[in-house]
């Protein structure tokens, strides 16, 4: 029997991944990562959609991200729109060895459950400027855990070359969209009460446009 863990953030991408998954392998289960982040939403949101879809959510705590407080996304008093502190080049909303972090992790739960393939929804188009959501990054961590462990656990990411429009595009391929519209969480600000036509949100927020840009850009396409 085939299986699959979904790195799953209860966002967009993780919520069409999951869809993706459930139409692919046989077993599949959900990691959520609470890391201090400020929008407790999005965990909530994540055991939501598990629940809909019928696959087991688990929550992993993780205190050392809310110890280093190196992002707008743990730290309040920061300007999520402008450029990260320490690294200017890229945004605010940079956690700085996050996915590192989440998809070692991931790789360890998934030896312990006996499950072979990770899912992520790391994307390179609409990276919003995350070094760590690049082909060749997780191409070199897989190669390396694997390595470190005697595994050979695949890492999946099928998102990687698409554009925030051709998320939702496969969103409804993999009859989630609905999910994705209705129950999905990106919204940097928390905004989970505000109901636009492309999901929840602040709609000002670098998450939000991106959303919604990609919302128009699907529509275009219909």
């Amino acid at each position: 029997m085939s299986s699959a863990l979904v790195v799953f953030s209860g966002g967009q991408d993780s919520t069409t991944c999951l869809g993706w998954a459930k139409n692919r392998f046989d077993r599949v289960e959900t990691l959520t990562f609470d890391y201090g982040q400020k929008h407790r939403v999005e965990i909530y949101q994540a055991k939501k959609i598990a629940d809909i879809l019928g696959v087991e959510n688990r929550v992993l705590s993780i205190d050392a991200f809310s110890q280093l407080n190196d992002s707008a996304l743990i730290d309040g008093s920061m300007d999520i729109s402008s450029a990260h502190k320490h690294k200017p080049n890229l945004p605010a909303s940079f956690v700085p060895n996050r996915n590192a972090i989440f998809f070692t992790l991931a790789h360890a739960f998934a030896q312990k459950q006996g499950i072979t393939n990770v899912i992520v929804g790391i994307n390179q188009t609409d990276y919003s400027g995350y070094p760590d959501c690049r082909e060749n990054f997780i191409q070199a961590l897989e190669l390396a855990l694997n390595l470190g462990s005697e595994s050979e656990i695949k890492f999946h990411y099928p998102l990687i070359h698409l554009t925030k429009g051709e998320t939702f595009e496969m969103s409804k391929e993999e009859g989630v969209l609905e999910i994705v519209l209705n129950e999905s969480h990106t919204c940097y600000n928390g905004n989970h009460n505000t109901k636009n036509e492309w999901g929840y949100g602040c709609g000002e927020c670098p998450a939000c446009i991106l959303r919604a840009k990609g919302w128009s850009d699907y529509k275009e396409h219909l």
